[in-house]
């Protein structure tokens, strides 16, 4: 493997991370009262994505939407049968309790993403029926279609559900 190659990995997962941990930080801005400060790191995790998806790209790592269902489908696979399980122990063995949470509410949530992604393989169409879907804001469940009742992994009721646009 290239060094070129060996940068853009370590550059797509820094730039990855960066995206994720200022829209973290914008929502306590906004929690805490500074909208200004939740607007700026809004922007430089929008940036952030941006730069990612570029070295995403230039690794070679966007595919036709085929070949990316299976990229997306091999992933949450491994999630579910090797990386959660291990952390899951792990958190357990070590009594952290809020990241084995966070861990079990991630595993069964990806079991979802990865039964989403075979069935959109299974029935890829462009002229499909428009589906709508719908994020858990704790855990992240996600459902194809209005959900109603509780979060089937962290109870959350329905109505907090977010509509993916």
């Amino acid at each position: 493997m290239s060094k070129t190659t060996v940068d853009l990995k370590e550059a797509f997962a820094g730039e990855s991370q960066a995206g994720r941990k200022y829209t973290a930080f914008a929502k306590k801005a906004e929690e805490e009262g500074y909208p200004q400060i939740a607007k700026l790191f809004r922007a430089a995790a929008m940036a952030e994505s941006i730069h990612a998806i570029n070295h995403l790209k230039a690794l070679g790592g966007v595919g036709t939407t085929m070949e990316n269902l299976k990229t997306a489908i091999a992933g949450e696979n491994y999630e579910v049968t090797t990386m959660y399980p291990g952390m899951i122990a792990d958190s357990e063995a070590e009594g952290e309790k809020k990241a084995n949470t966070s861990f079990k509410w991630a595993f069964e949530v990806e079991k979802v993403h990865e039964a989403l992604y075979r069935y959109a393989l299974e029935h890829m169409d462009p002229n499909a029926p428009a589906v709508e879907y719908y994020v858990c804001p704790i855990c992240g469940y996600t459902h194809a279609g209005k959900f109603e009742g509780k979060c089937p992994v962290c109870n959350t009721p329905g109505e907090k559900f977010l509509k993916v646009e």
